[in-house]
């Protein structure tokens, strides 16, 4: 039989190639448009009043000076505001109820949860009106008694539960017999901080109603979950909302959920009748978005006099808000990285009266990788031995907890490759030996691990007989490089060339694309294309051979006589009965494909820094990352998110902090002028080197490379600043009172 293919008009190979962003021309001259930058005749603008206590009733709102003001158009409270659906309950057996940042029905209640909560929003012509009129107003406030303070209320954590698809906890032998009888050990406490998202881009939303329709222009990780939680909140047919999401500037985790300035935006638009704009400030992301919980962890090593570890305890403590958040993997990769006889792995949780947290960046396994790498590396030092030559000798052949298979782990390359470029046996091992002039010099090393995930996609590709494609599919575009990703797919899928290939996105008008979240975008959507490729290719050949063509003939002949301009294929289903089950089969496929396989991005961090012997100023002067990311798709957009997370890494490490008061539970740091992120003086040189080889039990071998690469940072830092000075800081992040 004659196997069809699409003929190819100019040879090229397209798959990983370091191909230009097919969006880079209109993002650098300005002529993308983002959530904010969508102009609509008698365009007003909202600005929101926060809560100034962490827990209380509302007595009183006044807001004649407000009112009063030239250029107002509404003052909205509880007394006034639209009666709102309240949020669903949370089920994993419909994705989309997870989209609610909190359980609070915004504006709807007297009541306030956390500091910082919206309990008014003003519309006026202008922002400065909206904000000047935000600031007269005043509000009196019964206040309630409130638990705010992580540290204080840390004995109070409670364990995790285990669910479908989070662990709270899990044992294998007896860990705690174990480390008491080991011929070495290590048992220390870590801490990491609250930390918040600074994109480039706040969160702002453009609401517009058209009678009872209502479009929504929003910087969304999700456009189908924030799409179905706004037609439940507003008691709107699905049909009658529309959420635009073209181009979001950053989000790492923070648009995941739908918080609420994107609620009282519509909310806005509805009672005033007109377009609205409401974009938060810097402090508004601070005051109504969540960010990454705070952490303690415990982290015990056991292992015998050869480095062959007997026992690992990992324990954590993290915050969620009384009103929702997120329960964080923290310990997560202590169940796959090392091959320990006994294992104990538990998570707790504490609930204040708070913002929900939120996901970031590799939510759990950023925080957790940075005690246990940082328990491993001291484990070395006690052994007197390589930090690389420990973690090789404890590399495991099946997932050390419970005997899966790996579906592919190239971790023993990575470090092999990693150390020869960075030429590790160049160091001396003792700390504080390696010195330049005033300087000392660290090393040190750290494994990343970030598990893999696919979520159902839907997409249609038509072919035109002039050879052109079109794939349309309400994915994400953040700044990754995901439109060129997915023009590169298809043009590997269909063989034709980079130039013939469109795509739309970003618009939930389009078929339903999965949430840019779990680094899994990429392999998810590129699944939907090549089946779509497959679907598209059976059905030229069936048309050729009804119409005594031959299916070796182009894609324009084959047309041609079939008397059609173009033939369109589509994969999935949106909506009804085929959406339903396509929930069912991709909640049992992953709950199957658990059971059998830990299927993960991994890599090894190696890092360079120099502390200044008088003033303990550290600076990363060196970095080097070799990732096992499956097939890389494009490899400058890879490199780049992979330097991203470094970057990410890199600010956790040294100068993320996100400051709460303990008595009244504010954020006392809620800007970038005292919320420290990296700036260019900060980051040295990056180096990156990814394997390259396919993960066989994944969509095209893709495993992802958006959040592996934070993972580790912290922890390798933290090594290198122990080789550097001897000492080991064990509370994030590493500031200068630290190593003083």
């Amino acid at each position: 039989m004659t196997q069809t293919s699409i003929p190819t008009r100019t040879p090229q190979r397209v798959l990983g190639e370091p191909i230009d962003r097919v969006d880079g021309h209109v993002k650098t001259t300005g002529a993308a448009q983002y959530s904010g930058d969508h102009l609509y005749p008698d365009l007003a603008h909202a600005a929101l009043v926060h809560a100034t206590v962490p827990r209380a009733r509302i007595t009183h709102i006044d807001t004649t000076a407000a009112d009063s003001l030239p250029g107002v158009h509404a003052v909205i409270t509880h007394h006034n505001a639209p009666r709102l659906q309240p949020p669903p309950k949370p089920t994993l057996l419909n994705l989309p109820t997870l989209a609610a940042g909190t359980s609070v029905n915004y504006l709807n209640t007297d009541e306030v949860h956390w500091n910082g909560q919206p309990v008014a929003v003003v519309v006026a012509d202008s922002l400065d009106i909206a904000r000047e009129a935000a600031q007269r107003i005043r509000v009196t406030y019964e206040e309630l008694p409130a638990t705010v303070d992580f540290e204080q209320e840390e004995p109070n954590a409670v364990p995790q539960k285990n669910s479908a698809l989070s662990d709270g906890g899990g044992k294998k032998g007896d860990a705690v017999a174990a480390l008491k009888s080991a011929d070495v050990s290590v048992d220390l406490r870590f801490s990491t901080p609250m930390q918040h998202h600074n994109a480039i881009e706040p969160h702002t939303t453009t609401a517009v109603w058209n009678g009872k329709a209502l479009t929504v222009h929003d910087g969304t990780q999700h456009i189908d979950w924030t799409r179905r939680h706004l037609a439940l909140r507003f008691k709107l047919p699905l049909n009658d909302v529309r959420v635009i999401s073209t181009f979001v500037g950053g989000a790492f985790g923070g648009k995941t959920n739908v918080w609420a300035g994107t609620i009282l935006a519509v909310v806005a638009a509805k009672v005033t009748g007109r377009p609205v704009k409401l974009a938060l400030s810097r402090e508004g992301v601070y005051r109504t978005t969540g960010g990454r919980t705070p952490s303690t962890q415990r982290v015990a090593l056991g292992a015998d006099a050869d480095g062959q570890l007997t026992a690992l305890i990992h324990t954590s403590v993290t915050q969620m808000g009384r009103v929702g958040g997120y329960a964080e993997q923290v310990v997560s990769q202590s169940r796959h990285l090392y091959d320990a006889e006994n294992i104990l792995v538990q998570q707790h949780q504490l609930t204040l009266d708070s913002i929900a947290n939120g996901v970031m960046r590799a939510p759990g396994e950023s925080i957790g990788s940075f005690a246990l790498e940082a328990a491993m590396d001291e484990l070395a030092h006690r052994l007197d031995l390589d930090p690389i030559e420990l973690r090789m000798r404890n590399e495991p052949d099946r997932n050390p907890m419970d005997g899966k298979l790996f579906a592919r782990r190239g971790l023993r390359e990575a470090y092999a490759r990693g150390a020869e470029r960075f030429r590790w046996a160049d160091r001396t091992p003792e700390p504080r030996s390696m010195r330049d002039g005033r300087w000392l010099v660290g090393t040190g090393v750290a494994t990343a691990f970030h598990p893999a995930w696919v979520f159902p996609a839907n997409v249609t590709m038509r072919l035109s007989a002039d050879g052109d494609v079109l794939v349309r599919c309400g994915f994400h575009e953040m700044g990754m490089g995901a439109a060129t990703a997915f023009t590169q797919v298809t043009a590997h899928a269909l063989r034709v060339p980079l130039d013939s290939v469109r795509i739309e996105y970003g618009d939930s008008d389009l078929p339903i694309g999965p949430g840019a979240g779990g680094s899994a975008q990429t392999a998810s959507v590129s699944r939907a294309i090549l089946d779509a490729a497959a679907k598209l290719k059976k059905d030229l050949a069936a048309l050729a051979r009804r119409n005594n063509t031959s299916p070796d003939e182009a894609p324009a002949t084959i047309l041609s006589r079939a008397g059609r301009t173009h033939h369109e294929v589509a994969v999935g289903a949106d909506r009804g009965i085929g959406r339903l089950a396509g929930q069912v089969r991709f909640m049992s496929t992953l709950l199957r494909e658990r059971r059998k396989y830990v299927k993960a991005a991994c890599g090894a961090q190696f890092c360079e820094v120099r502390v200044d012997s008088d003033t303990g100023e550290v600076r990363v002067t060196r970095w080097l990352g070799v990732f096992d990311i499956g097939t890389v798709v494009n490899a400058k957009t890879a490199a780049s998110q992979l330097r991203g997370g470094i970057v990410m890494g890199i600010g956790a490490a040294l100068g993320e902090e996100t400051l709460v008061d303990g008595h009244t539970g504010r954020i006392v740091n809620a800007n970038l002028a005292e919320y420290h992120v990296p700036v260019h003086a900060d980051v040295p040189r990056i180096d990156i080197e990814c394997l390259g080889d396919p993960d066989p039990t994944m969509p095209l071998g893709v495993l992802g490379a958006g959040e592996v690469g934070i993972v580790g940072v912290a922890g390798a830092i933290a090594n290198a600043v122990h080789h550097a000075t001897g000492l080991r800081v064990r509370d994030l992040p590493i500031t200068l009172d630290k190593l003083l």
